[in-house]
Order: C-alpha cells, then structure tokens, then sequence
C-alpha cells in the first residue's frame, strides 16, 4: 500500500458479511478485543445485536425527567408570577397563590417539556440530522438493505490502527474488508 492511501482520513472500516449470525458473533468478537466505536448494518433487525454493541438506553429516559422538571418549574413559576406579582386579582377571596388552580397547566406544559426534550435528546444523541454519511459512498454498501451485513470499526476508537483492524476484521472471516474514507 502507498503512503498516499494511509494518509487518506478514515471514518472506519467495514467488514462484510453474509449472514446475520456471523454479523452477530464479529460484533461479540470485536467488544471483546475491546473496540468500543462500532457500528453494525442489517437489513433487519437481529435480535441480541444492540446488546452486543453495547448500546445504552439510560439517556433519554433522564433528558426526558429533565424536560419535564424544566417544564413544570416554568409552567408553575409562570403562573405564580401573573397571579401574584404582576396582576394580582383576588377573586371570589382565593389567595392570590392558589397552587391547586395551577395543576393543570404546570401538568402539561411539563409533559410538552418533556417531549420536545426527548425528541431533541433522542436526535442530539442518534447525531441527527446528518444528512450525508460517509458510508453511503460505498458501492458494496448498497448491499446492506438487502442481503448483506456490515460492521464498521470507526477511526475514532482508541484501538484503532489502520493495518491492526483490518488483519482483526479479516480474521472475522469477512467476506470483504472495506476503507470508508471520511
């Protein structure tokens, strides 16, 4: 190889391969030599493949609590600030503070809070909206929504070294082993 082509930027690697199960166990394979940046395509879904990556779910669920904290603290303040500080109106002998009344308010700008936090949560940490991804430049990619399978070790795993991934992909028994030029 000409040291033209390893001066080229990588965003990965990618292994091809032809069944889901081998998908599957490379994926397994890979966590443990200990890549952690991995990136699997299927053109389904395979069960025990987002475990095996090491996906997480513990974020949105907590930005999502956030949202909604967020929300209700403004709804209620809102509502408490117009009632008693900047238009207070006694009406029918309440106390200008009758936090009964602001429930139903607070309760759903709360819920309104805690939405558009996960949708943006959700998007944030899926690296939405990206419009172009590298991988779509590869003409073997094309495969992927229809029968083949493909693992990409990203270049900005702390393991990765060009000549190292690929002899490891190699020794995965994939079918072929892929630059995706960045």
């Amino acid at each position: 190889m000409n040291s033209r082509a390893e001066s080229v930027p990588l965003y990965g690697l990618l292994g091809e391969f032809d069944s889901a199960d081998a998908l599957l166990q490379a994926v397994r394979r890979a966590r443990e030599a200990g890549f952690h940046r991995l990136e699997a395509y299927s053109p389904f879904s395979i069960d025990g493949l987002d475990e095996a990556l090491g996906g997480s779910r513990e974020y949105v669920p907590l930005i999502t609590l956030g949202g909604g904290v967020v929300g209700a603290l403004i709804g209620y303040f809102l509502q408490w600030y117009s009632a008693t500080i900047n238009y207070p109106i006694n009406v029918g002998g309440r106390p200008l503070d009758s936090w009964p009344s602001f429930l139903p308010v607070t309760f759903e700008i709360a819920v309104l809070g805690a939405a558009f936090a996960a949708l943006l949560g959700m998007l944030v940490l899926n690296g939405l909206p990206r419009l172009m991804h590298p991988l779509f430049e590869l003409e073997e990619f094309r495969r992927a929504s229809s029968d083949r399978f493909f693992l990409c070790i990203c270049s900005a795993d702390l393991l990765f070294d060009r000549e190292t991934t690929r002899a490891f992909l190699r020794s995965l028994d994939a079918l072929a082993v892929l630059e995706v030029p960045e």
